[in-house]
C-alpha cells in the first residue's frame, strides 16, 4: 500500500484535481492527472463506484490491486502529480496480474506521468 503521503485526504483535494487534471481513459480505467506544484510527492486515489460491483469486498480488491501497482511505480513517476484512477467495470477483478498492470502503466505512460 502507499504511505498516507501518497494519498488524498479530504474531498477538497480530490475537487481540485478533478477541476485542472486531464484526462486519459481506456475501455476499463480513466486517468485523472493534474500537476501539483504544491506539493513534493504524487498522490493517488483509486475511486471505484458501487455501479462497478455492489460488493465491498471487491471494490476494495479492486482498489489494494491498483494502489499496490502504483506503489510498485512509484520510483518511475517524474513530478509531483495527483492522480486518481476511475474503475469502470469490473472485468478488472478478473484480469490477471500481468494485464492489469500493463493496463495501469500503459494509462501512466500516455499521461506522460512515467
Amino acid at each position: 500500500m502507499l504511505s498516507s503521503t501518497g494519498r488524498f485526504h479530504g474531498y477538497s483535494s480530490l475537487n481540485w484535481a478533478y477541476r485542472h487534471g486531464e484526462s486519459v481513459r481506456d475501455q476499463q480505467l480513466s486517468l485523472k492527472y493534474a500537476l501539483n506544484s504544491r506539493r513534493q510527492s504524487f498522490r493517488a486515489a483509486v475511486v471505484v463506484s458501487r455501479k462497478v460491483n455492489h460488493s465491498a469486498v471487491i471494490r476494495n480488491r479492486i482498489r489494494r490491486r491498483i494502489y499496490e501497482i502504483v506503489r510498485s511505480q512509484s520510483n518511475n513517476i517524474k513530478g509531483n502529480f495527483d492522480l486518481i484512477f476511475n474503475v469502470y467495470s469490473d472485468e478488472v477483478v478478473k484480469m490477471p496480474n500481468q494485464e492489469l498492470v500493463s493496463l495501469v502503466v500503459g494509462l501512466m505512460k500516455r499521461a506522460k506521468v512515467v
